[in-house]
């Protein structure tokens, strides 16, 4: 969703709530699990630290969903869990505009003693907001 103006937390818990029950704008989840997935998959890989400290570290700012605190993207709400099914709206200012982005937590990556993450995935927002707009 594209707005001209940053929106106000009312507006945000609003649209959250309203994004409740839609799903995902894609499908199948766990594509990356698939034997043959059909596209190519990018990864990059990159050493964070060493040692079990350093992990406890970057599990933990996982959980807090630091990967969005760079500024010119905010996460709402903040500190939201990470449990499969927590929704959370993403919110991006641009060059003049701002957009805001639905998402939902759908697995969990890992055992989390040696390997641990989430995916999340985009929510069919804009696609039902064009649907509507075409009748």
């Amino acid at each position: 969703m594209f707005l001209p103006t940053r929106p106000t937390s009312a507006e945000i818990d609003r649209f959250l709530a309203n994004s409740a029950d839609l799903s995902l704008s894609y499908e199948p989840v766990h594509i990356l699990d698939a034997p043959n997935a059909h596209a190519p998959i990018h990864e990059a890989v990159a050493t964070l630290g060493r040692g079990r400290n350093d992990f406890i570290r970057a599990c933990d700012a996982l959980r807090a969903w630091t990967q969005f605190d760079i500024g010119w993207v905010e996460l709402h709400p903040r500190g939201a869990s990470i449990d499969v099914g927590t929704n959370v709206a993403v919110l991006i200012r641009h060059l003049g505009f701002w957009s805001l982005n639905g998402c939902r937590v759908v697995y969990h990556v890992g055992d989390g003693e040696t390997r641990f993450g989430y995916a999340y995935g985009t929510l069919q927002r804009m696609l039902r907001l064009a649907k509507n707009c075409s009748r």
